[in-house]
């Protein structure tokens, strides 16, 4: 039985948003980690005023990328510099499509002068992939999905933990008996724990201070346990599956944006390539704002604020697309503080709503209509309300500008995208994005 393909898929459907749309989907968490083990508030204050311990090891889908045109097939098809890329350091990549808009992005780690890999959901790997083996260059790649997709189950090949907050370093220093070698942002070193290697990867969630440690499966147990000892005294929390998944709105990340393959004519083969049961055609739609067209939820990496990650030092596909959105005005990311009474009132139904997570896209309204839409919303407990990003119109992106949020679901087709349904609505305060002081000024300072 030949496997549908989300071209298969789109035509039956009869367009790319009915095959995505899905009232009231439910969010995505992270697999085979606990929903809470401290509860959702005391994880979220770990890693703002303590230290906190986030296991990344089953959601990464991983895929190595070795051969002498490693590092050209990665440039042809992604905007980042690779002038400046060393051995030992991670770069978020972001590949676009030819008409500029992102495909999504990933962590790409250079591990070798021929040697990369890249982790993330698997839809910036199935595009290089797909490039690599269209154009004969001469690459090679090895696989390892994540662990709910895993054929056969198993474990993974790699495990991560992430050690975050205030008191991380200190953690971090007790377990490997004194400081680690200094390392710049988003660069990693070789380390051990006790004669087990590592890498010791320079990294920090919602703007806090961090790392993320990385070494094969065989040791993942060990180092768990070993982090979980020693970072008893200083009160370690682990972290679980729903606060997981909030840091994002503090740090400025949008996770899983639509990618820009649904329509061009050119990516039909690739459409065809691609299976069904894959991000491309299993990430739902959903929320007040509804539009027939995919292509209106299509997004520019200048919209998501990688900007300064655009190089035009070589070719890609996309350059001349992103040289012209450059001077184009396009929406601007922020972060949407919602009125604290009004969650309650129409989330909570007057009562504290508790956690609330969705990847909803809900128009976002100023004084003379649509200004924009959110991208995700979550409840951030230290900050005693749930926050927004957002991408919004330019003239609306002024810190303390106020805004409405229309909170509901579209019942999709059949019915007026403009339709007003008697949503209520949330008032909203502008306010930058990253909203994490730290993570705004100072997270990227070494990078």
């Amino acid at each position: 039985m030949t496997t549908p393909s989300l071209q298969n898929a789109i035509e039956q459907a009869g367009s790319p948003i009915r095959l995505l749309w899905q009232p009231n989907a439910e969010p995505w968490l992270p697999e085979v980690v606990d929903r809470e083990y401290a509860g959702w508030r005391q994880e979220q204050t770990a890693w703002h005023q303590g230290v906190a311990l986030l296991n990344l090891s089953h959601h990464m889908y991983d895929m190595w990328i070795e051969g002498p045109d490693a590092t050209r097939v990665l440039a042809d098809h992604g905007v980042n510099n690779f002038e400046k890329f060393a051995i030992g350091q991670a770069k978020q990549y972001v590949p676009v499509t030819r008409h500029g808009h992102i495909v999504t992005d990933g962590i790409l780690a250079r591990e070798g002068e021929n040697k990369y890999l890249l982790s993330g959901i698997p839809a910036a790997q199935h595009w290089v992939q797909y490039h690599a083996e269209k154009g004969g260059y001469d690459v090679g790649f090895a696989t390892d999905p994540s662990s709910a997709f895993r054929p056969g189950g198993g474990d993974p090949k790699l495990f991560r933990y992430q050690i975050q907050g205030p008191l991380a370093t200190e953690l971090v220093e007790r377990a490997f008996g004194g400081p680690l070698p200094e390392t710049k942002f988003f660069h990693s070193s070789a380390v051990t724990l006790d004669g087990r290697p590592l890498r010791a990867l320079r990294h920090g969630m919602a703007g806090q201070a961090g790392f993320e440690f990385i070494g094969p499966w065989e040791h993942a147990a060990y180092v768990h346990e070993a982090f979980l000892k020693v970072g008893e005294p200083l009160g370690l929390v682990q972290v679980g599956a729903l606060a997981y998944a909030t840091p994002s709105v503090e740090s400025g990340w949008i996770p899983s944006p639509v990618p820009g393959i649904y329509t061009d004519p050119d990516l039909l083969e690739y459409r065809r390539y691609l299976p069904l049961f894959g991000i491309e055609g299993k990430r739902p739609l959903n929320g007040s704002y509804y539009s027939e067209d995919i292509e209106d939820y299509y997004v520019s990496p200048y919209e998501l604020g990688y900007g300064k990650m655009i190089s035009f030092n070589h070719d890609f596909v996309g350059r001349d697309a992103l040289l012209k959105a450059k001077d184009e005005p396009l929406r601007t990311k922020v972060t949407l503080v919602l009125d604290p009474d009004d969650v309650r009132s129409v989330i909570g139904g007057g009562e504290d709503p508790g956690f609330v997570l969705t990847y909803a896209r809900h128009r976002v309204e100023g004084a003379a209509g649509p200004v924009g839409v959110t991208m995700q919303s979550a409840s951030i407990d230290p900050v005693g309300t749930v926050l927004t990003q957002a991408l919004i119109d330019p003239e609306h992106t002024a810190t303390g500008t106020e805004v409405t949020v229309v909170w509901g679901e579209h019942p999709g087709a059949g019915t007026d995208p403009g339709a007003d349904l008697g949503f209520p609505r949330i008032r909203a305060t502008v306010q930058p994005s990253p909203f994490n002081e730290h993570a705004r000024t100072l997270y990227r300072h070494n990078r």
